[in-house]
This record gives C-alpha cells, structure tokens and sequence, in this order.
C-alpha cells in the first residue's frame, strides 16, 4: 500500500439512527500529510489503500494519539481529544482527488476549501449533492429531518425548545472553521465550503456559496455564487450578484479579477478582468450587446458582452438618455480593434 496520499482528517460527526452520516467536524485536515502519518494511521485504522471513510472508537483514537506523540504532534493531540468523545468518530483517507463517495469524504473536501488549503475549482466536488443529506440544523445540531418532530417534542417535555435555524444539505461556515483576519457580520450567510480570504469583510446583505469566494482583501455586500472567485482587493456593492455555473447549466466559470467593483444591485454573467467596474443597477449577462466606446467616446463597434470577458480596465455603464449598455475603455479605437481581434 502507498503511504502517499492527497488528504487525511480525523472527524467526530453525526448520524441519525440507522447510523446514516449527517455531518463531519474535522478540526486539523490535513493536505498531503506525511508517509509516516499515513502509516501510522493505516496500521492502527486498518486503512488498506484508496478513497475511504473508516469509522474508529475512542480506544483506537488513543492508541493512535499515543503511535503519534513522535510524528505529528497536532494531531496527536487531536487525537487525544477525540477519544474523550461519546459522538461517533471517523477517519477520511484520500488516496487521490476523485469524485466523491461518501458523506465524510464530502465534508472532508469542504473543510478543506474553507480551511484555505485548496482554493475553488482545485478540489474534484463531482457528485457532491447526493451525498449531502438535507437535514435540520438545529440548535443541537444536525437532526436527521425524519426524526425532527421526535426529537422537538422531546426538547418540549424536558422543557427546552430545539431552534431549528435552517433546512438544508450545508451547514454555516463558521460551526466548522472560522478563518483567520476575517469579518462576517450574519454569519448564516457563508456556507461551509467557501473560501474566504485573509482582509475579507462579508457584510449582513452578503453571500458567499462553497466552492467560491474572496482571495482577499474585499469587502462582500452582494452574492458570490457557487465557483466563483473574487480577486484580490475588489468589492461587491449591496445587493450585487455574480451568475455561477449552476445558475444558467452552462460550464463558463465566473470570476473577478483584481480592484474591480460591481455597483449596487449590479451583476454579472462574464468573467471580469482586472480593475473592471460596472455600473449600480446594471446586470451583464454574456449576450448582452455593448456599445464598445474607445477613450474619446466615439464608438468602436457592438460587441457581445462575453467578448470582453477577462479584459481589464473597462467601465460598463448604461447611457442614461438611450438606454443603450456602453463599455467605456482607456484605449484608443485602433488599441481596442488589436486587442479584439487578438481574443477572435
């Protein structure tokens, strides 16, 4: 068996009664970790090789923590800890990147991404949503949905009230990992799986999806839909919203380059490049016809929006008088045909 693999985690979760997984904590996931932890952990867990979730009591995770204490430290005494634990545990070995199999594998790979050790689009998320069970998230945690009304009525008797905050197949970000340099002011509005960058403040009106989010620093007043990425040093105005794949079925990855802003209830279906800013109000979607202006103002051509996706240092606006959408540019005309043409 190798002892190289793609990812490790140690996990204490939830199951509802028939032993069905509804969620994984992992507190230290961990990228490529070393052959010796990998053999260590195969020779106490029984790990045989491959993509696996292997559940494991709380004397393996002692016995483990003790084969630890002169290889990996932290994990050690993760370790430790786990083994004090009356939930269920659960080891998750990623022999490779490989579409997914299993609930724990799943929320391997979303901690992965919000612990910031992979960024969107790194990690292979294929079949991610069957294996996402749709359960209550409670204010004792994940609930199975068909032992919810058991499980309030119980609370009721002992004279407690179970706060159901959301019905959904993801959790909060900020129940599992919360990053370091970071604001979130709804912390409901950040799911687990998304990235957020170091200097990112998501305000109470913004969203951020898995598998999408900020390189940081940006402030995050509007929507960052699933896969998409928000470059370093740009702001998203309130009520803003970015078109992710699953929006429109399409396999065009939305992203924003660097020092752009998308004005308030703006939005965009073209990927923008750096230091692009469109107008409040206006929505761009890649068919969109655009009057191209050049720096005098005197028009270059129509042009459909996804063809000025990825440029940088445009201003789409929308001409007050006509109605007609402009996509102002620092180029002269002769500038702007090279570049067009070079994008053919």
């Amino acid at each position: 068996m190798s002892t190289s693999l793609f990812s490790i985690a140690f996990g204490v979760g939830t199951q509802n009664r028939q032993g069905n997984w509804l969620e994984v904590f992992y507190a230290l996931p961990q990228l490529n970790p070393t052959s010796e932890l990998v053999a260590k952990a195969a020779e106490k867990l029984g790990y045989q090789g491959g993509n696996q979730a292997i559940a494991f009591t709380s004397t393996q995770a002692a016995d483990l923590a003790e084969a630890l204490k002169g290889v990996d430290a932290a994990q050690s005494a993760l370790l430790t800890r786990l083994a004090e634990s009356h939930n269920p545990l659960v080891a998750t070995f990623l022999a490779e990147d490989a579409a997914l199999t299993s609930t724990p594998e799943a929320y391997l790979k979303l901690h992965l991404l919000s612990h910031r050790l992979v960024k969107p689009h790194g990690l292979s998320l294929a079949g991610i949503f069957p294996l996402l069970p749709n359960v209550a998230w409670t204010s004792q945690g994940a609930v199975d949905l068909n032992e919810l009304a058991e499980r309030q009525l119980e609370a009721r008797l002992k004279g407690e009230l179970l706060e159901v905050f959301s019905v959904d197949k993801f959790p909060k970000m900020t129940d599992y990992v919360v990053p370091a340099g970071v604001r979130i002011a709804d912390s409901a509005r950040v799911r687990l799986g998304a990235y957020i960058g170091e200097g990112t403040t998501v305000m109470h009106e913004g969203f951020v999806n898995f598998n999408g989010g900020t390189e940081g620093p940006g402030m995050i007043e509007g929507r960052v839909s699933a896969g998409v990425f928000v470059g370093k040093g740009s702001d998203l105005g309130g009520g803003c919203s970015t078109m992710g794949t699953l929006s429109g079925g399409g396999n065009i990855i939305i992203s924003v380059g660097e020092g752009c802003l998308i004005g308030a209830n703006a939005g965009i279906g073209i990927p923008l490049g750096d230091r692009n800013t469109v107008e409040a109000g206006l929505y761009i979607t890649a068919g969109t016809k655009v009057n191209l202006l050049d720096e005098g103002n005197a028009l270059v051509k129509v042009v459909k929006a996804r063809e000025l996706a990825g440029q940088a240092d445009l201003l789409f606006r929308r001409n007050s008088l006509t109605g007609a959408v402009e996509c102002k540019t620092h180029k002269s005309a002769i500038e702007l045909n090279e570049a067009l043409h070079a994008h053919n």
